[in-house]
């Protein structure tokens, strides 16, 4: 009687399950045997036959897709048994929200300045100040952008008397709210 003889090595799901791996098996195209720690952890989250029936269930194009899913969202139920990936998901987008609102911030802080403030000369762009060595300066610049920021205290910035509690006195429109 003859047996047949090809050496064919099992796929991790069908090491892990201790059972022989067929030619026509359905776990051996996305649990590979160098790969044994992806089939264990969605063995222990889902359960073997629980895949088996999805993989039988999902068209065979997408089946790999399937497989990434079912990794991923049980690599973070290890981590986050309650939320899982959603908990991940949800600190991302929190994220985006603050930066946005950040960004949203920054470049309206970049208008204002920019509209308030008079072109400053080059000097001033480049960190040379014309009050020399004894003098200070009401303006202050940061020598790493070629932005020129007016000092509160300073009348440089147009109608802004009134929020520093000058109630009684007229101010300027700034072009800040022609924008």
């Amino acid at each position: 009687m003859a047996s047949s003889s090809y050496s064919i090595s099992p796929c991790a799901a069908c090491k892990s399950l201790r059972r022989k791996c067929l030619p026509n098996c359905i776990f051996s195209p996305y649990f590979p045997p160098e790969e044994p720690q992806k089939f264990a952890i969605v063995h222990k989250i889902f359960g073997a036959s629980n895949v088996n029936k999805l993989l039988n269930e999902v068209l065979p194009h997408q089946r790999e897709d399937a497989v990434k899913s079912l990794a991923y969202e049980a690599e973070a139920r290890l981590k986050d048994p309650v939320y899982g990936c959603v908990g991940a998901i949800s600190v991302l987008q929190s994220q985006v929200i603050k930066l946005q609102k950040e960004l949203d911030a920054t470049q309206a802080d970049l208008i204002r300045y920019a509209s308030s403030s008079p072109s400053p000369p080059s000097s001033v762009l480049f960190g040379r100040s014309r009050m020399g060595h004894g003098g200070s300066s009401s303006a202050s610049y940061d020598q790493n952008s070629v932005f020129y920021y007016p000092s509160p205290r300073s009348n440089e910035t147009c109608g802004h008397t009134q929020e520093r509690g000058d109630h009684d006195k007229p101010t300027e429109p700034s072009n800040a709210q022609d924008i």
